[in-house]
């Protein structure tokens, strides 16, 4: 296997993350940056820096995990609510603004009307929700994701304020971690910075000192702030201030990325991805499954399996740059929804090509929903250019999609799936392919959906 360190594979599928978030490119990268400097200008200790450099990376784990509840309460896009409700500052006035902006824009003036009515009856409990589900979500995926404790309750208390006002359990002034408090801080300067510049940033955040954030730490940032390479680097292409960003991580917490622990970060990513929808729980995981036992099936090498698992697991990576509104549209989708859905495939394909040892599985991977008769995307490939990984994934993704619970239908049974997959054998589906299916299904009935 290359050599490859922690941070870069976390810094680069932390580029998923932001665009769930509906955030620019290297989101949460620069957050690293920022906060990473705030760190080290108050003094801490290398191993505090450690923790505070994967919180930082990791801050958004759990943000896909409301996506479908904000799209269902506020009837919106979930990216762009997600997105604009960083700018939100906490006041009566922001919020009653950014509720009546960002509720049913789209949707019919009664529909828009009950949602309104729900959010301002109930806006406390559902913000609460909507919190504290990220939270514990993110929280949990970082220890699946074999980081100390310390991340995890930095991640879970990112939302936490100084006064006590924040969420999910609001905390106060010191009993906030550390590491919370600067990702929180890092947070509102990057998406203030890269929307209206340093000055603004600065502005912003001395405004909420004492309120949203520890004085000490914006102190802190002041005195960075002082440095003009500090900003050149925060305004520097985003491949650029990764590698700033890879020479900050701490010393002496070298960590080996074996291929039991590739195996679990997938599996965690997958679980961010399953996340966004109801109707995709437990997608990534099933598909994974089945191309593992295909591609056991047609005899491919046990090394390959493994990495083609990881690829299955990872599909879909690029749904969380697709709003909600569209994933769990229970009608049909239009024009302009269709190609919106249609470029998760190409977001795949950037993510994990981010990952030097995914360079192979990234295009693998992002071509599953290619077809032999070349009507496929996101490159219209033909037959001959479809690898048989791709194909074997094709397979197991279709498969699961009939008979998985959709927004427009329910699940389809198994004999019924085997038939309307037959019509498709050639054009969307390989042959081969489709008789192991066939076979494992026979052989593995415990295994399938009747």
């Amino acid at each position: 296997m290359q050599f490859l360190k922690l941070s870069e594979l976390m810094a680069a599928l932390s580029h998923a993350l932001d665009i769930t978030e509906g955030q620019p490119e290297g989101h949460c990268v620069r957050c690293c940056w920022i906060g990473m400097h705030i760190g080290q200008k108050i003094g801490l200790d290398n191993d505090a820096l450690w923790t505070l450099y994967y919180t930082l990376l990791l801050k958004d784990l759990g943000c896909s995990s409301n996506a479908a509840r904000i799209c269902e309460l506020y009837v919106t896009n979930d990216l762009q609510f997600k997105r604009d409700f960083k700018w939100v500052d906490g006041s009566l006035p922001q919020v009653l603004r950014f509720v009546l902006r960002h509720t049913g824009p789209a949707a019919g003036l009664r529909e828009r009307l009950k949602a309104l009515g729900g959010i301002l009856s109930h806006g406390d409990e559902i913000a609460q929700e909507l919190i504290q589900t990220r939270c514990t979500r993110g929280a949990d995926i970082a220890r699946q994701l074999r980081f100390p404790e310390a991340v995890s309750a930095g991640i879970h208390a990112l939302d936490e304020h100084w006064d006590g006002r924040g969420r999910p359990d609001k905390l106060v002034g010191q009993a906030i971690p550390l590491q919370a408090r600067i990702a929180l801080l890092a947070q509102v300067i990057d998406v203030h910075h890269g929307a209206q510049g340093r000055h603004s940033a600065l502005a912003e955040v001395k405004a909420r000192s004492g309120s949203w954030f520890d004085p000490a730490l914006v102190a802190a940032f002041e005195a960075v702030a002082q440095t003009d390479s500090f900003w050149q680097m925060l305004a520097a292409p985003a491949a650029q201030v990764e590698q700033a960003v890879y020479a900050l991580e701490p010393g002496g917490h070298e960590v080996s990325i074996t291929e039991d622990y590739l195996d679990d970060i997938a599996e965690a990513f997958g679980q961010v991805v399953d996340a966004k929808s109801p109707f995709t729980a437990g997608h990534s995981a099933r598909v994974a499954l089945y191309t593992a036992l295909l591609a056991e099936s047609m005899e491919v090498p046990e090394a390959r399996r493994r990495w083609l698992k990881r690829g299955a697991l990872l599909h879909d990576v690029g749904k969380l740059g697709v709003s909600n509104r569209i994933l769990d549209k229970p009608g049909k989708l239009d024009a302009v929804e269709w190609q919106a859905v249609q470029r998760h495939a190409s977001y795949t394909e950037a993510i994990l090509s981010r990952v030097r040892i995914f360079d192979e599985l990234a295009r693998v991977s992002a071509a599953h929903h290619e077809r032999l008769d070349g009507q496929g995307y996101p490159r219209g490939l033909m037959a001959q250019d479809i690898t048989l990984e791709t194909r074997i994934i094709t397979t197991a993704d279709i498969f699961d999609a009939i008979t998985a619970e959709r927004p427009y239908r329910a699940a389809v049974p198994l004999d019924k799936t085997l038939d309307i997959m037959k019509d498709a054998v050639g054009t969307a589906i390989d042959a081969t392919c489709f008789e192991n299916l066939q076979r494992i299904t026979r052989q593995n009935p415990e295994l399938f959906p009747p």
